[in-house]
């Protein structure tokens, strides 16, 4: 009897040591900081770790039952390492690329080792990953810091020739010096540009074509301070222009006797000083004409081609209308699609009109004090309809207490309101698009916002956004009709309004746009 309950207790231990054993594998599983999992015998993943996780972005649910090959980059790869696992049941590190759940690549050593049954039948396979990407990086980096040294080198070596060379014939070298002062001297002189040497404050060389724009003899401005120069009525606007920007300058234009001089200043050390600057003069009047005829061009073309617009929509409108006579079906739908043509057209005129007037500075018409909350709702009524055939959600949060009226122009804010509204839409496909009018008193101003739960905006295409012309190609796929125009106009009016535009995005989660109007 003694025996027996001996034995039971003994087994009670036991089973109590296993199930601790368990919550210690477990735990061991959780807290293991090397990336594991578990497959079966064909390579199904049976289990992972938290590592695994933190590694890869997959949590247990989304892998489970998931062949392994849905972590390789390349299936050639895949293949050649099962292939070696298969016929020696361990591998050690096998390099290979990965990528993660977010597409992210990343250079990984896999190890694995088969467990079998008592039968020597596979039953499972224990896979470990270790993430050498920054290992690899670092290797590459330093073997390109060490070709460096070594052309370094090479040049030292060189350049300690040069120097034996230069001690064993010094008048030859000092000859060959002042041929390069000359031919450097040459080039300063004969430049397509117009230079200056400004060295310690003072002008010390100027070449012909410099002199030539400004009127100037060299007398004039060689030798003499910035201070003096400015004094001269020649040189004032670009002086004027060195005292507002600073002496480091590119692609800064100013006017000068007619014409239109582009700014560009380049520093010149000498012993790892910085002793001056050299200032480019580059003559731009041609290409400021030739961009202004392409302007006017855009205008002209633009004003031509709005009243035939005009008058197709009005005549298409006329006969789906019927007034023209009976239309069959087939012909409806031809017109429905030439109206929508002709729509998409007057759309184009219209926004390069808009940029017409934004690049020659007379886009905003008269100010007026408006209710910028019935701006709003104006616009919001006429996209409400379109959001509910679409399936989407769409929301307008607006402030309890009355909101002072702001100076604006209310066809072009109007217009800003569309635009991003009608990106909301468009780039939508299920969920929802939020409108919200806050007041910021801490700041005196109104801010605007639209959010979606669209395609999002990729960090590489973030920066070119309110650039004219410009369409994501993520945006392309989804919604093939459009300019490019929209969000540059858009910019350019709440600026001259004196407000400030932006927006954030990710990729495949939504955008919010985002911008502020000054109430006073």
């Amino acid at each position: 009897m003694l025996e027996k309950d001996f034995f039971e207790k003994r087994e009670k231990e036991l089973l109590e040591d296993v199930t601790t054993l368990e919550g210690y594998i477990k735990d061991l599983w959780e807290i293991l900081p090397v990336p594991v999992c578990i497959t079966s015998s064909i390579f199904a993943i049976l289990e992972i770790g938290e590592a695994f996780t933190k590694l890869f972005g997959y949590v247990r649910d989304e892998v489970m039952g998931h062949f392994l090959d849905i972590l390789f980059e390349n299936e050639e790869d895949f293949e050649l390492f099962s292939k070696e696992l298969l016929a020696k049941k361990r591998v050690f590190n096998f390099e290979t690329t990965l990528k993660t759940k977010q597409g992210d690549r990343i250079t990984t050593l896999i190890s694995a080792i088969a467990r079998e049954d008592e039968n020597h039948e596979v039953v499972s396979y224990l896979f470990s990953f270790f993430d050498i990407t920054q290992r690899r990086k670092a290797e590459k980096e330093l073997k390109e810091k060490l070709n460096e040294l070594e052309k370094y080198a090479e040049e030292l070596e060189d350049s300690r020739k040069s120097l034996m060379n230069i001690l064993e014939d010094a008048a030859e070298e000092r000859g060959r010096v002042e041929q390069e002062r000359d031919r450097t001297l040459a080039i300063f002189t004969n430049f397509a540009d117009g230079l200056l040497l400004l060295e310690k404050g003072r002008v010390t060389l100027m070449n012909p074509l410099a002199k030539e724009m400004f009127g100037l003899k060299e007398e004039e401005v060689v030798g003499k301070s910035i201070l003096k120069l400015a004094e001269s009525e020649k040189l004032e606007p670009l002086i004027s222009l060195f005292q507002k920007r600073g002496m480091d300058l590119f692609r800064e234009e100013v006017v000068l006797k007619g014409s239109v001089l582009e700014v560009s200043t380049t520093p010149v050390f000498k012993a790892k000083e910085d002793i001056g600057r050299i200032i480019i003069l580059h003559d731009v009047t041609r290409e400021k004409a030739i961009e202004k005829m392409k302007t006017e061009f855009v205008s002209i073309a633009a004003h031509q081609l709005r009243t035939p617009l005009s008058a197709i929509k009005w005549i298409l409108n006329m006969m789906l209308d019927g007034d023209l006579g009976a239309l069959t079906e087939t012909q409806k739908e031809f017109l429905k699609k030439t109206y929508q043509s002709n729509e998409r057209m007057v759309r184009l005129v219209n926004d390069l009109l808009n940029v017409t007037r934004i690049e020659e500075g007379r886009f905003l018409q008269t100010l007026k004090k408006v209710d910028i909350i019935e701006v709003v709702k104006k616009r919001s009524r006429a996209v409400k309809e379109i959001a509910e055939r679409k399936g989407l959600a769409f929301s307008l949060d607006l402030p309890a207490t009355r909101v002072p009226k702001v100076s604006i122009d209310p066809e072009k804010i109007s217009l800003v309101i569309q635009n991003l509204i009608d990106n909301a839409l468009n780039y939508t496909r299920e969920g929802e698009v939020r409108v919200s009018v806050k007041v910021l008193k801490e700041k005196n101003r109104l801010l605007f916002s639209v959010s979606d739960t669209g395609i999002g905006i990729s960090q590489e295409d973030q920066k070119r956004v309110f650039t004219k012309f410009f369409r994501s190609t993520n945006a392309v796929r989804t919604e093939t009709e459009g300019t490019g125009l929209g969000l540059f106009i858009a910019k350019n009016i709440i600026e001259a309004h004196g407000g400030k535009i932006w927006f954030k995005s990710e990729l495949g989660k939504g955008s919010s746009f985002y911008f502020t109007l000054p109430l006073k």
